[in-house]
């Protein structure tokens, strides 16, 4: 199982309306994301800093070229601008890859 991280930046005073949407997130948006092969998706903040971690059933190759052809996801990256910055990597449309640099199993 390969694992995957990202980070992003919420915008002064839009912590609230994250969350907010997160506790609201599509049904069709969680479809995606387990056709993908995505499962333990988890995200933290500290201050407007965010954290995001998820497992790839299938590889994370598989789950970035599975998002970027997704209408959904892009719908849901344009619904999310107004409150978050993220780049997001040209060639994969996905988070830009983190680099491991420790694990402890």
């Amino acid at each position: 199982m390969e694992r995957f991280a990202w980070k992003a930046i919420v915008k002064d005073g839009m912590l609230e309306e994250y969350k907010k949407r997160h506790d609201n997130i599509w049904p069709e948006l969680k479809q995606v994301l387990k056709e993908a092969g995505i499962k333990n998706y988890t995200i933290w903040n500290v201050g407007n800093e965010l954290f995001g971690y998820f497992e790839c059933e299938r590889g994370v190759k598989f789950a970035e070229d599975y998002q970027a052809q997704s209408s959904v996801v892009d719908k849901w990256n344009e619904y999310m601008k107004d409150v978050m910055v993220m780049e997001l990597d040209p060639q994969t449309g996905a988070q830009p890859k983190m680099q491991q640099v420790f694990f402890l199993e």
